[in-house]
């Protein structure tokens, strides 16, 4: 069910751009797709402005196509792109997953145990939103104390883009059961501070979500 966003003062715009991100990443809206403002406005109960405002937010952010005099439109979902989100994360993950088991300490270590604790105890009977919350949780504690705080930004909005393939792709329960196996692997490997197998994993684990996430292109 689609949330409320309709919200007093300025917190409206944040709440709106929030409910259009995870609506656009769970595949609400078709790739392609050009989106009327006025069915935006009736369906999730907001204002004009705090609306155009999150849109135009949505749109700096890499989530949709703003067109000239013509409103905004949901991005295609193209193989090659998917390959050019598909490195960088390989990439940038390898080198902050590097860096975290360099700087991390007991306190992340612990954090890292109860994500990987969380997300292995979510079976199938949870609900797949909350599933994907646990898994971003996860990924985000796997490299929480890499040092940089543009690092993260960059990589949490390559999940963003990344998830938008993968969310809407056909699911293969084999390939899912063999990430979920690396989760655990990725945490033994950063306990035991084996930077070197931790990045080659986490390559490793993106490349196969990756094959998963081409079935929607």
């Amino acid at each position: 069910m689609t949330q409320n966003a309709k919200q007093p003062g300025a917190t409206a715009s944040s709440r709106i751009f929030e409910v259009l991100r995870q609506d656009l990443l769970n595949g609400r809206f078709g790739a392609g797709e050009r989106l009327s403002i006025s069915s935006l406005k009736e369906t999730y109960q907001v204002g004009l402005s705090p609306l155009r405002e999150a849109l135009n937010r949505l749109a700096a952010y890499g989530l949709l196509r703003q067109e000239n005099q013509r409103g905004f439109r949901v991005l295609e979902l193209t193989r090659r792109e998917l390959d050019d989100i598909t490195e960088m994360r390989r990439q940038m993950e390898g080198m902050a997953i590097e860096r975290a088991i360099a700087h991390g300490d007991e306190e992340w270590e612990s954090q890292l145990l109860a994500a990987n604790h969380r997300l292995t105890r979510a079976g199938d009977s949870t609900p797949l939103r909350e599933w994907e919350q646990l898994h971003t949780r996860f990924h985000n504690a796997l490299v929480a104390p890499c040092g940089s705080v543009w690092l993260l930004r960059f990589i949490s909005q390559l999940h963003d883009q990344f998830d938008r393939y993968r969310r809407v792709a056909p699911s293969d329960p084999e390939l899912r059961q063999r990430l979920d196996a690396q989760h655990g692997e990725l945490v033994e490997l950063a306990l035991a501070r084996d930077a070197n197998g931790a990045r080659a994993l986490i390559e490793e684990h993106i490349t196969l979500s990756s094959q998963v996430a081409q079935r929607s292109c």
